[in-house]
C-alpha cells in the first residue's frame, strides 16, 4: 500500500519540478558590457564593389534556369501537319519517326526542283529559240524574231535547205520545210500570212479539207520534230522531208 501511494506522489509532483526548473532557466539572462565587447581597430574593411557589367557574365544557357518555349513557325506547324498524316497513312508507330519521312522527303522534292531548274537554264542557254520549255502544244507561234521568218516571202528555201542539209542539221532542215508550205500558201491566197499567227490559225484560214488535213499532220511533225527533245533518227527525217515534198509539191500546181 506504500509502495502505491509513494509511486502516486512521484507521479504528480515530476510535473510541478519541470515548470519550476523551466521558469528558473527563463529568468537567467545574460548581460554584456562594452568591456566584453573586443573592437579590431588595426585591421581594414574594404568594401566589395561589383562591377557595372557583371550580369554580362550570367547570359550563357547555364544560367537559365527557366524553359522558354519557342514559338512554333507556320513552316514548323506545316512539317507537323504532313507528319501527322504520313503517320496515319503509312501506319507509323511513332511521331518522331514520321518527322524523319517529312524531312527526307522535303528535302528530296526541293533537290529534284533545283536540279530540274539548272536543267531547264541550260537549256534555254544552248537552245536559241527556248521555245520548248513552253511545251509542244500545236497553238505555238511559228514565227520567231530572225531575218529569215521577217522576210519569209523572199527567201529561196530550196537553197537554204540544201545547204542545211549538206552541214547535216536535219531539224533545222524540218523547220525550213515548214516554213517553206507557209510560203507557198501565202503566195496562192491560202492563207494570209501574219508574224503573230499560231499553226492553229493557218488551220482555220485552209479551205480544203484534204489540205488542211495534210496541214495538221505536217505541223504535227513539225512540232514533234523542231520542238520535240529526243535523237532524230535518220527513217523519221526522211519520212518527214517526204511529207513535206508531197505537200510542197501540190502547192505548186
Amino acid at each position: 500500500m506504500n509502495k502505491f501511494l509513494f509511486l502516486f506522489w512521484l507521479l504528480t509532483a515530476a510535473p510541478l519540478w519541470a515548470q519550476d526548473s523551466l521558469a528558473t532557466a527563463e529568468k537567467k539572462t545574460v548581460t554584456y558590457t562594452e568591456n566584453d565587447i573586443r573592437i579590431d581597430q588595426n585591421s581594414v574593411v574594404i568594401p566589395t564593389k561589383f562591377p557595372s557589367d557583371y550580369k554580362e557574365k550570367y547570359k550563357d544557357s547555364d544560367f537559365q534556369y527557366e524553359v522558354q518555349l519557342e514559338e512554333k513557325s507556320l513552316w514548323d506547324k506545316f512539317k507537323e501537319w504532313l507528319a501527322y498524316w504520313f503517320r496515319k497513312i503509312f501506319g507509323l508507330s511513332d511521331m518522331n519517326v514520321s518527322k524523319n519521312y517529312v524531312e527526307i522527303t522535303l528535302k528530296v522534292i526541293a533537290a529534284l526542283i533545283v536540279i530540274y531548274v539548272i536543267y531547264l537554264i541550260v537549256k534555254i542557254i544552248l537552245n536559241k529559240e527556248g521555245q520548248w520549255v513552253f511545251g509542244k502544244s500545236t497553238t505555238k507561234k511559228i514565227i520567231h524574231d530572225d531575218d529569215i521568218e521577217k522576210n519569209l516571202v523572199h527567201v529561196d528555201f530550196e537553197k537554204l535547205i540544201a545547204q542545211t542539209l549538206k552541214e547535216g542539221n536535219n531539224r533545222l532542215a524540218v523547220r525550213y520545210y515548214y516554213l517553206w508550205v507557209l510560203k507557198r500558201m501565202s503566195e496562192k491566197s491560202i492563207i494570209e500570212w501574219h508574224a503573230d499567227k499560231t499553226n492553229t490559225d493557218y488551220v482555220y484560214e485552209i479551205q480544203s479539207s484534204d489540205l488542211r488535213s495534210d496541214f495538221q499532220y505536217l505541223s504535227y511533225l513539225y512540232n514533234y520534230i523542231w520542238y520535240g527533245e529526243f535523237e532524230m533518227t535518220e527513217p523519221t527525217f526522211r519520212h518527214a522531208k517526204k511529207a513535206f515534198e508531197t505537200t510542197i509539191q501540190s502547192l505548186r500546181l
